[in-house]
């Protein structure tokens, strides 16, 4: 992964540098976190990567609780319960679902409450031969979340109804002594523990990500090991070689500058679940205290022809982080005799060009109407350089909180929509 802002960001470097340098005793204190391997600081999401006993422990229920036939993971949770994985699943299978109908184990994902969707997925339940092709994992760090529950009550109800007893095929993931895990105890549903100080949207490296996606396939030894080398660059003072400190940098003193919203731009389409993952990650993280940064997730080049009017020609209150990768996992050559010939320059050529072409053409753009913006480019879209990404910006998000002068890692006002929720239906009986 490399990170490019020169002439581009709109900032001085000096400015850049300057900023940068006010956090050497923090980025001293992530350094020292990451020696003592502990959960016990409140960044000390950054050790999860190089957790091995984590590690071992997601592998072995993986290993018991995936059968040969198993078709569908079903992961119950919201928010930080089930962004980063969905995000990760996106990028390699999930968007190409419905072109790969034979690929199996398929992930579904089941968030905020719909009757429809529950519908179609008790009849999806109705089509299995065996509780076998079929895993749920439930996800709740506190084990008390009302979206998640609900969910949960209604989907093992419909399996139950089709199998019989459920509790063989659901995995808990949950704080050790919430209520979810002394209810797994007591029906003895295996379980997986996170630290307390991991909160939701910082664990996606955690047993929450890991879990779901090893029993899907998904390399989590490749995507621990590209974390664990962005780690180790993002917490070193090497200001100009440290892509964290640099992209907070930026982002915070374009906010000074009123330009308070956060666009990543992203031309891979697969990697829009990335960018939901990302617009938690800094709403909840920076947007307290009358103080925030609006986080907003596009993709090329689809957004081009609907909102890049407004991006090129309306107000100048965004900072731009344009996210590509450069070698593609397979090529497509448009063929040397088109049959329509309609766009003569596209004539045999490799479909990664034209939309290379197309990014340059979008950073052009933008570069004539000095508009400011960053580029993130990866190399590829494997489970290596997806680590490496959520590693970066997750602790890019904790410099940003500094800069910010806020507690990065809490989300006081989310609890008062659940307090009123819960209220209303209790009063509802």
């Amino acid at each position: 992964m490399q990170f490019h802002y020169q002439n581009t960001a709109l900032v001085s470097e000096q400015e850049i540098v300057t900023t940068a340098q006010s956090l050497q005793d923090y980025v001293l204190h992530l350094q020292d976190v990451v020696k003592q391997q502990s959960y016990t600081a409140d960044e000390s999401s950054i050790n999860l990567p190089s957790d091995e006993e984590l590690l071992d422990m997601v592998q072995k229920l993986s290993v018991k609780k995936k059968t040969d036939n198993l078709k569908y993971m079903v992961v119950v949770g919201i928010g930080g319960s089930n962004l980063g994985t969905k995000a990760i699943y996106d990028a390699l299978f999930g968007y190409y679902d419905l072109l790969e109908p034979n690929r199996f184990p398929k992930m579904i994902f089941l968030d905020t409450q719909d009757d429809a969707v529950l519908h179609h997925l008790q009849s999806l339940i109705k089509t299995l031969n065996s509780k076998d092709e079929i895993l749920i994992n439930a996800i709740s760090k506190s084990g008390g979340t009302t979206e998640t529950m609900t969910n949960l009550e209604v989907l093992s109800s419909f399996f139950e109804k089709r199998f019989g007893s459920s509790e063989d095929r659901i995995v808990f993931t949950t704080d050790k002594g919430s209520k979810m895990h002394q209810k797994a105890l007591e029906l003895k549903i295996d379980t997986l523990t996170l630290p307390v100080k991991v909160g939701g949207r910082y664990s996606v490296l955690s047993a929450v990500g890991l879990f779901p996606l090893s029993v899907c396939g998904i390399d989590i030894t490749n995507l621990r090991s590209g974390a664990v080398k962005m780690r180790d660059i993002c917490v070193n003072y090497d200001i100009k070689n440290n892509p964290a400190l640099l992209s907070a940098a930026i982002s915070f003193l374009h906010s000074q500058k009123k330009r308070n919203i956060n666009n990543h731009f992203f031309f891979a389409p697969q990697l829009e679940s990335l960018g939901k993952w990302y617009r938690q990650l800094m709403g909840e993280s920076i947007g307290k205290e009358g103080k925030g940064i609006t986080p907003m997730v596009s993709i090329g080049s689809t957004d081009l022809h609907s909102v890049g009017q407004l991006y090129l020609g309306g107000p100048k209150d965004k900072l731009t982080t344009f996210v590509y990768n450069t070698h593609p996992l397979h090529e497509v050559i448009v063929a040397n005799i088109m049959k329509f010939g309609l766009v003569e320059a596209i004539k045999n050529m490799p479909v990664s060009r034209i939309v290379r072409a197309i990014v340059e053409g979008t950073k052009i753009a933008y570069h004539k109407q000095r508009l400011p913006f960053v580029e993130i480019v990866l190399d590829r879209v494997g489970e290596r350089e997806l680590g490496a990404f959520l590693q970066y910006k997750m602790i890019e998000m904790m410099y940003l909180g500094k800069f910010f002068g806020v507690n990065a890692f809490d989300q006081p006002h989310v609890e008062l929509y659940k307090t009123e929720t819960k209220h209303i239906l209790v009063q509802g009986r």
